[in-house]
């Protein structure tokens, strides 16, 4: 094998590591589960329980990418979303889209609120985030007075535990809007890719050999192919993963096609050049906690929605999931480096870890202990590449 060979093997193992070790990891606990991990009901299930970790790791990695920072409110903040929207909904009786709508402009009140001590005042991401964690985690306890307000009207719920109508079939086998929903899906990824390889070759840029595309992009149709009939199988696709997989495409556009992405991103690099250079460095760090909050807000709508009540309790480490999933998923410690999918493929390694644990018996004690280390490993697998490069 030559050496350029060897070379470009190894940056694709690299920019791949996380995929491989969500795949590694799957492989082990659908072995070591009896195959229970893959049941079509499980993988539903996998996707409803970390919707919410999901949604936070994407307003996170934003605030990670510029400098390292990090927000420890957002599980208090989800909480206190969802005692704002109980209150609404379930005491007042106020219909469930301007309950979501009022909720979400609450979050964004809290982002402004905590966006301007961090941005203009700089007070450290840390302490301001953790003072947000104790108001608002004492403010939903003052709202719900330690009581449970439940149930939500079902409109509220389906946010969460629905499912897209099969308006194809007729409801008592495979849900075939869903099939048709992947093979649209996959006629669009296979459009991109030929696209964004045009694109390329145009700008005399490198590009893999035609067997390579082919192979790569026929594996991506048939992964997308077999989730859209996995799910088809039980229940077809939940409302949760549409809202979940626009906020993808959304964020993925920002960071990666829009000025605003290169203002984050130049940020963390370093703030003093981005500053120089014509970057509006409070304004983008501003923008980025109220964008946390939306989203914490929005975790909170989905969290309350599937737990049908909102506890004082709720949204008890959430920010630790979320931050665990963007490092877990590529993202650096310094910040500057880290992508979307890559917060994503982190968090559903929690998801993965949590819920083939449980399913094994494993306690939670141990289950934590777990995480933890995988957790340190992540971000010892950064530093260690840092390192290498220099």
């Amino acid at each position: 094998m030559s050496i350029d060979i060897k070379n470009k093997f190894k940056a694709h193992l690299k920019q791949n590591a996380m995929i491989i070790a969500l795949v590694s990891i799957v492989i082990l606990f659908q072995i070591t589960t009896n195959g229970i991990l893959l049941k079509p009901l499980n993988v539903t299930n996998l996707i409803l329980q970390n919707s919410y970790i999901l949604v936070l790791a994407i307003g996170m990695l934003l605030a990670i990418l510029s400098g390292g920072n990090i927000d420890l409110s957002v599980g208090s903040v989800a909480a206190f979303v969802g005692a704002i929207s109980a209150t609404l909904s379930v005491t007042f009786g106020l219909p469930t889209i301007p309950t979501i709508i009022i909720s979400l402009f609450v979050g964004a009140l809290v982002g402004v609120w905590q966006g301007y001590w961090i941005a203009y005042v700089r007070i450290p991401s840390f302490i301001a985030t953790l003072a947000g964690m104790l108001v608002f985690r004492g403010l939903t306890m003052v709202i719900l007075k330690g009581r449970t307000l439940a149930p939500y009207p079902l409109s509220y719920q389906k946010i969460a535990s629905g499912f897209i109508p099969d308006i194809i079939g007729d409801g008592s086998g495979l849900h075939l809007t869903t099939i048709v929903i992947g093979i649209l899906c996959s006629i669009l990824y296979i459009f991109f890719m030929i696209k964004k390889r045009r694109s390329k070759k145009m700008f005399n840029f490198d590009v893999p050999s035609n067997f390579s595309f082919i192979i790569s992009t026929g594996a991506m149709v048939v992964i997308i192919n077999l989730f859209t009939v996995w799910l088809a199988l039980y229940k077809g696709i939940p409302n949760v993963l549409l809202l979940l997989a626009t906020l993808v495409l959304i964020y993925s556009y920002i960071t990666n096609k829009t000025i605003i992405g290169r203002h984050i991103y130049a940020f963390g690099g370093n703030e003093k050049a981005a500053r120089l250079s014509g970057v509006k460095t409070n304004r983008v760090l501003f923008g980025i906690y109220v964008n946390m909050a939306i989203l914490a807000a929005l975790a909170g709508i989905i969290f309350s929605g599937r737990l049908n009540a909102a506890t004082p309790k709720a949204g008890n480490l959430f920010e630790l999931d979320a931050i665990a999933a963007c490092y877990i998923g590529g993202a650096s410690a310094t910040g500057g480096i880290g992508t979307i999918i890559g917060a994503i493929i982190g968090g559903l390694i929690m998801g993965v870890l949590n819920n083939g644990m449980s399913i094994m018996g494993v306690s939670i004690d141990w289950q934590q202990a777990i995480k933890g280390m995988v957790l340190l490993s992540a971000v010892a697998f950064d530093v260690y590449s840092k390192k290498r490069t220099k």
